[in-house]
């Protein structure tokens, strides 16, 4: 896990990483466990799956120590985290990783499989505006096996219920802040960090030039998603899982 060239401890910034998205989601391992157990319940401890938007690979790691005879395919366009997660698992042939933009309409064609059992991913869409989420729900409705799973964990908000969620949002910030002034790292922080690394400098400054801060994209409701699923040729879509904030959505092909 350490890079013996550069002496860069991915395991670490692998680590730093899980850390600093728990102190915005503690509930972040919940949402994984669930996601899993519907991998086995569906397609079974060997499956071929798509991790995408996979960041420094949170789901392929759990994914292989819960099925060692998995097989992963992270996709995603930031150099930094995409640094991190082939540093971390460089050397396992389980593993493969492509750096793509989820808003070109060919990123597909750069994958080494034509179809998978599942397609992963947590956190990472709702960079994404509704008109090209939409596209890239067609392109995964096309990516996944008949009786394969598709699985989103994001936050999906739903704007008839505006006290519900002013108050989740306040008590979600409270809980945050404290964690904050007792030490945790936020977003902002982890970044200040990865740029002042020697190896991590100039793929931070990269992925500035390719995001800016934060992507704005939007955050539709849970009916928006399984419909828009079902339209992209899913045939059944449902909730698996929830937080007060963030919604697991699982659609089977």
């Amino acid at each position: 896990m350490t890079d013996t060239s550069t002496g860069t401890d991915w395991r670490a910034w692998q680590e730093s990483w899980d850390r600093q998205q728990e102190w915005y989601m503690p509930d972040r391992e919940d949402r994984f466990r669930v996601m899993l157990d519907m991998v086995e319940a569906f397609v079974g401890p060997r499956p071929r799956v798509l991790d995408l938007a996979c960041g420094t690979g949170s789901i392929t790691d759990r994914l292989l120590k819960r099925f060692p005879e998995a097989t992963s395919t992270g996709v995603d366009l930031d150099p930094a985290l995409l640094a991190i997660a082939r540093g971390y698992f460089d050397g396992d042939e389980r593993v493969t990783f492509v750096t793509a933009d989820l808003k070109d309409p060919e990123w597909a064609a750069q994958l080494p499989y034509d179809s998978y059992d599942a397609v992963l991913t947590a956190t990472a869409l709702h960079w994404l505006h509704s008109e090209p989420l939409t596209a890239l729900y067609g392109h995964i409705g096309g990516l996944v096996r008949d009786g394969g799973v598709f699985m989103n964990a994001d936050h999906m908000i739903d704007t008839a219920t505006p006290r519900i969620n002013a108050a989740e949002r306040a008590h979600r910030h409270a809980v945050m802040d404290r964690a904050r002034a007792a030490g945790a790292v936020d977003w902002a922080d982890w970044w200040a960090l990865a740029a002042k690394d020697p190896v991590l400098a100039g793929p931070t400054a990269e992925r500035y030039r390719i995001y800016g801060e934060h992507a704005d994209g939007d955050m539709p409701s849970v009916g928006w998603h399984t419909e828009t699923l079902r339209a992209a040729g899913f045939g059944e879509a449902r909730t698996v899982w929830a937080s007060p904030s963030d919604t697991l959505v699982l659609a089977v092909k």
